[in-house]
């Protein structure tokens, strides 16, 4: 191919150098280690964007403009993620999507490489990722701390930089019929950027106001443009954040009290307190360094044809910490920690990740005889190795090294499409087509050391004898047909069926319909479908043992897959698929140009959910029990396994209110949006308890695990957004967004350990965060048509997560010696003795960072 100027490739080159230059600026000072539319997808003449913008999820059959979708689907432009004023995607949406939820949690191993994310609450695997229209590659790690996500696998949304993205879109119904496996809560597809009129650059830096976490990056987006409609369009983008703490006390009477506390002797405790008051000990979001690359081609070969392939790659290095050990909690480090002359002074050991994940397309357009046919394969994974250093082992004494390296995970998928599709008529669409998949997912053993006897403090290592590669294989057929009955009403009908080499078959269908009322004013909505989750090869395969903070105390506990003979012999079954049925139903009323209002139904119902069941505790049964011998010989104080274990039904309400081109006078307007989501999340029918658990007094899935489920999440969320533009110089994008209620039943809490069936409940207590409104402002200027600059003050009024405690007695506890209220030593527990105060250990519905700033400076050439 030719390209259409030399100007274009003198401009490439020199974008290219600049950036190297930036990069080169950026790497040397390196830490080591417009407004959101809740698009309703019917009249859309509020959003300020072409109507004529075409919607490509949803159907597989020929696509269809934002006017003519029968289902409910969310599009934000570019534009529309930076108004956020965020610097990561997954928060971006976090504050433009009313439905989809995702927080960052301290100390949270793992986790703190990715953040679990969902849509509608429904947990990160019940929504499909697509890149360009095509599947990406899940994440390696399976989330099993006690948080919202846990027992869940999602995609790395925050590995996707912004800058490569043109736009998005959510489709918020059950789409399993058009593409498979995990599509029951939705579809989200991340449009890369293609043909450009410019390249452009820019830099940002931000910080908390607090004074911490400093944040700063660069971007660079640029390409060409070939002859015939061919391009090329490259992203690269960088980031550094430093480690933020929000300083959180440690209460001493709840430190040095023996059952919530260490036992140490109350006057030491207070007096190492008052000169360490976090106990050393940091709460906030750890350091994390990013590099991304991202490529989108479409090359023409003739006027029908055209090779298209896009690839993306990030790797990403995260510094957090454990909780500190304060010397009365760890009383020696066999002097392997402490400089020689200096007096020991307790620890803090690291938690440090390195991940890469990458995906990459290649593909081919034809159309033959009117049919278009897209032929393309797809690589792509995630792998995540971890590192713990300054802890030491202490089953090994002074012999104990004071670095590990505890294994990690790695997941691939390699996977083909080919799509057919014809306008048959003019009123009728087909299309049809086949998807194989094959994936992988391995456990990287850790060093001997770091699993050898406890391992080591703060995160053992994953044992040789666990470790291993796992895969499958499968291959699905779907068809698809799209039908004008009339000029104002469609009917579209999809039937898809799967074979997975693991567990057998499955088949699905969808229907739905739109009907336009009064043509461009008033449409009716609605859609039904079967759908399926096929459990993930971590919830089929994942077996270790790892710490987890119970009660104050750092707990060894298990998970043992459904494959380990002794969990057989507990009768415990092989995972087969989720099983859903969807419902929506909506309008939209479109009354002028300016004005759209729109609202929607949905009703999920999920059997045979897969969860990660509750902790079965060692010390609970009898030793001469199966659950006590298969516990202590995998050498764990507790267990876990997956399980099939509940139904579930969600419903909720999706609402949009937009007001657009409000004029102010010369060259000035206002544009208003409200968009809400109001969900409900019960279990429905019993729980699938073991015969041999239920016997021995065993509770697969109690208060806990139900909480995390259905209620961990906000309820309901609202975001009121205002924008101002003023001739298209000065912009100023005033966010608002309501968290509502989430309950949360730590497992601290009386009772919280009762099977969720226990009908009472006077007898267990739970964890309230209040609702809460978080403000940002984002302005924006254009100094001329290269330069203009963006500032984000975010979460302005310094709103922190809140909650009580409700169902608590009344009663007086004895903490250390002195009498305390049962709220305040119950908030000790969550909190481990305020280490977490503003939270609690597990949980949060919102950010616990405060206002945070930051300043873009972009450039156009």
């Amino acid at each position: 191919m030719i390209l259409k100027t030399k100007k274009n490739t003198k401009r490439l080159k020199a974008s290219v150098y600049a950036f190297l230059f930036a990069a080169s600026a950026f790497a040397q000072n390196a830490n080591p280690i417009p407004q959101s539319y809740e698009n309703a997808a019917i009249p859309d003449s509020a959003k300020n964007a072409q109507l004529e913008e075409v919607i490509a999820v949803g159907t597989r059959t020929a696509p269809r403009t934002a006017t003519s979708t029968p289902l409910p689907i969310d599009n934000l432009s570019a534009a529309d993620l930076k108004s956020s004023g965020q610097i990561s995607f997954d928060k971006a949406l976090q504050y433009k999507v009313p439905s989809f939820n995702s927080v960052s949690l301290p100390v949270q191993d793992a986790t703190s490489l990715l953040d679990p994310y969902e849509i509608r609450n429904l947990g990160p695997s019940r929504t499909l990722i697509l890149i360009n229209g095509k599947r990406k590659n899940m994440s390696a790690l399976a989330y099993i701390q006690n948080t919202p996500g846990k027992g869940e696998v999602g995609a790395d949304l925050a590995a996707i930089p912004m800058s490569a993205i043109k736009s998005i879109e959510i489709l918020r119904d059950g789409a399993s019929a058009q593409y498979g496996s995990d599509a029951i809560a939705g579809v989200m597809n991340i449009i890369l950027k293609d043909k450009i009129d410019y390249s452009e650059a820019s830099i940002f830096s931000g910080i908390r106001a607090a004074g911490d976490g400093l944040t700063y990056g660069a971007n660079l987006n640029t390409g060409a443009t070939f002859a015939n409609k061919g391009f090329v369009n490259f992203t690269a983008s960088f980031k550094d954040q430093r480690i933020s703490d929000t300083k959180q006390n440690i209460d001493p009477w709840a430190d040095a009290d023996p059952n919530i506390g260490f036992g140490a002797d109350l006057n030491y405790v207070k007096n190492w307190l008052a000169k360490n008051p976090s106990g050393k000990n940091i709460a906030g979001s750890p350091a994390i360094t990013s590099a991304n690359l991202v490529i989108n081609t479409s090359i023409p070969v003739n006027n029908n044809a055209s090779v298209y392939g896009n690839a993306a790659f990030v790797t990403k290095r995260v510094l957090s910490f454990a909780n500190g050990r304060t010397p009365y909690w760890k009383s020696t480090d066999y002097g392997l920690l402490t400089a020689p002359g200096q007096t020991y002074d307790g620890f803090r050991p690291t938690f440090e990740g390195e991940m890469k994940d990458y995906n990459a397309t290649v593909g081919l357009k034809n159309k033959v005889n009117g049919w278009n046919i897209d032929m393309s394969g797809t690589a792509g994974g995630n792998e995540q190795l971890y590192y713990v250093n300054n802890t030491i082992n202490f089953s090994l004494g002074a012999k104990s090294p004071i670095a590990f390296r505890p294994g990690g995970f790695k997941f691939n998928h390699l996977v083909g499409n080919i799509d057919i599709t014809k306008a048959v008529a003019d009123n009728l669409s087909l299309a049809f087509g086949s998807e194989f998949r094959s994936e992988q997912f391995e456990i990287v053993a850790g060093d001997t050391a770091s699993y050898s006897g406890g391992g080591a403090n703060s995160f053992p290592g994953f044992r040789q004898e666990n470790a291993g590669k796992f895969g499958r294989f499968n291959i699905g057929f779907y068809a698809d047909m799209s039908w004008d009955i009339t000029k104002n009403f469609l009917v579209n009908l999809t039937g898809r069926y799967e074979r997975y080499s693991d567990f057998g078959d499955a088949f699905v269908g969808k229907f739905s319909t739109r009907l336009n009322i009064v043509p461009k004013i008033l449409t009716l909505r609605a859609s039904a479908s079967t759908g399926f989750k096929a459990p993930s090869l971590h919830q089929l395969n994942l077996q270790l043992a790892q710490a987890t903070f119970v009660a104050g105390n750092i707990a060894i506990e298990g998970i043992l897959n459904n494959s380990n003979p002794s969990v057989k012999q507990l009768g415990v079954p092989a995972l087969k698929p989720e099983e859903s049925i969807n419902f929506t139903g909506g309008l939209g009323f479109t009354p002028n140009k300016n004005l759209s209002i729109t609202l929607d139904y949905y009703n999920i119902t999920i059997n045979n959910r897969v969860v990660l069941s509750s902790r079965l505790k060692k010390s609970g049964f009898d030793a001469a029990s199966d659950l006590y011998k298969l516990m202590d010989g995998a050498g764990v104080s507790a267990v876990s396994f997956f399980i099939n274990g509940i139904n579930t039904r969600s419903q909720g309400i999706d609402f949009v209110v937009n007001y657009k081109n409000l004029a102010l006078g010369s060259g000035s307007k206002l544009n208003f949006n409200l968009a809400g989501n109001w969900n409900q999340n019960v279990r429905i029918g019993g729980i699938a308890t073991p015969d041999a658990i239920s016997k021995a007094g065993g509770v697969i899935f109690n208060r806990t695990e139900e909480s995390i489920i259905l209620t961990a999440r906000p309820q309901y969320k609202a975001i009121l957004s205002v924008d101002y533009v003023q001739k298209d110089k000065l912009s100023i994008s005033l966010n608002n967004t309501l968290f509502g209620t989430s309950k949360f039943v730590n497992a601290d809490l009386p009772n919280s350990g009762k099977s969720a069936e226990d009908k009472d409940a006077d007898k267990y207590a739970y964890l309230e965060f209040l609702p809460q409104i978080l403000t940002d402002l984002v302005v924006s200027y254009d100094f001329s048509k290269s330069f203009s600059a963006s500032f984000a003050a975010n979460n302005i009024l310094n709103i922190t997560p809140k909650y009580t405690l409700k169902n608590l007695s009344t009663e007086n506890q004895v903490m250390s010696g002195k009498t305390v209220s049962n709220d305040e030593y119950y908030r000790n527990i969550l909190s481990f003795n305020g280490r977490y105060a503003m939270t609690s250990y597990d949980a949060s519905h919102f950010s616990i960072l405060g206002t945070t700033f930051m300043l873009t400076l972009n450039f156009k050439f």
